[in-house]
């Protein structure tokens, strides 16, 4: 199952997704200039062979809801996503307000 919503954080709008699959969830939560997503973001591939692209992403591993995302602390992140101030260890939905 799909479900597609969107979220207001500090009043900004953004979109989450999460789509339901055998024995896990995949989620994400973006808006036009970046996302956070679950662990099945290959940040490493982002950084390296898709680098000319300047994604702007964070990596947050053991959640299993958007709520979680959003308050778990990032795992990995793009290089272009630092070049933005985001930190690895920072908040979810405190490295989407820096996607503004």
């Amino acid at each position: 199952m799909l479900e597609m919503n969107p979220i207001l954080i500090e009043g900004h709008p953004f979109t989450a997704v999460t789509l339901r699959l055998p024995k896990t969830n995949f989620m994400a939560v973006f808006n036009e200039n970046g996302y956070i997503m679950c662990g099945a973001l290959d940040v490493a591939l982002l950084n390296e062979k898709l680098a000319d692209r300047k994604i702007i992403a964070g990596r947050a591993v053991g959640v299993r809801t958007i709520e979680q995302l959003l308050d778990a602390p990032l795992e990995s992140i793009t290089l272009e996503a630092k070049e933005k101030g985001i930190e690895v260890g920072m908040q979810g939905r405190k490295a989407l307000l820096k996607m503004l």
